[in-house]
């Protein structure tokens, strides 16, 4: 039967069903807008490809489409995109725009909001919320693109990432990883694996294991019960056991 991707459980529904669909849309796109049949979970979750009358573009902050690979905010187009919100002018002009790559002179794309980058296999990977963006040592970080690196790893089932600012007023980055009930990642193999895919300023400084991420009655992570990093990195044994 069909079934909506649960966060952070897509390889135990496919034990339980005979598929599982993650399908991805903001309700002013009519809800859903893509989907994707998953496989192999533990390789990475797609949100898959544009349905039907529907064009997903990623553009950068010029409006201009970025590269294969690269993130940029996801725009929506195509006949589910609703014609803005009620009585709200000033918000519908902000993320209802013209849609330059329309033949329709009054067709519309829906700025998400979301982070996100077209893979090299042609399937929609999502990175989070632009607003989530944050600024570490001059450089801006999308976090998203660091949950990602994580759960593309064997072994963690869920991760967020977060910033930490010391009392010397330092900002750091912060991983909280959840690994799967059958395996223990080593902290410091996983990071030698993200500093071959990310640029060293985006190697988080802590890596945080918990027994599972904080979460809101509406199941969004609570990140204001994350708990602070213990003094230096923390690390794992290949036991399995944090120590500071």
């Amino acid at each position: 039967g069909l079934v909506l991707l649960v966060k952070g459980a897509p390889d135990r529904l496919l034990e339980r069903c005979g598929e599982v669909w993650n399908m991805y849309g903001p309700t002013e796109t009519t809800v859903w807008s893509t989907c994707w049949k998953v496989t192999q979970p533990r390789r990475g979750v797609s949100i898959g490809r544009p349905i039907a009358n529907t064009s997903v573009w990623i553009l950068d902050d010029h409006g201009q489409p970025c590269p294969i690979g690269m993130p940029g905010e996801m725009h929506i187009g195509g006949t589910g995109v609703t014609l803005g919100y009620f009585q709200r002018l000033d918000l519908t002009a902000e993320r209802f725009v013209p849609d330059p790559f329309s033949s329709t002179p009054t067709a519309l794309l829906y700025k998400t909001g979301d982070l996100g980058r077209w893979r090299h296999d042609g399937l929609l990977e999502h990175l989070g919320r632009l607003d989530h963006q944050v600024k570490v040592r001059g450089f801006r970080i999308e976090p998203g693109e660091i949950e990602s690196a994580f759960l593309d790893q064997a072994g963690i089932s869920d991760c967020v990432v977060a910033t930490h600012t010391a009392q010397n007023g330092d900002v750091r980055l912060v991983a909280y990883i959840v690994s799967r009930a059958d395996a223990s990642p080593s902290v410091s193999a996983l990071r030698d694996t993200l500093r071959a895919r990310l640029p060293d300023y985006m190697v988080p400084q802590h890596v945080v294991p918990l027994d599972a991420l904080p979460l809101l009655p509406n199941g969004k992570v609570d990140r204001s019960a994350l708990p602070p990093p213990r003094g230096g990195s923390v690390t794992r044994t290949e036991e399995g056991h944090s120590r500071p």
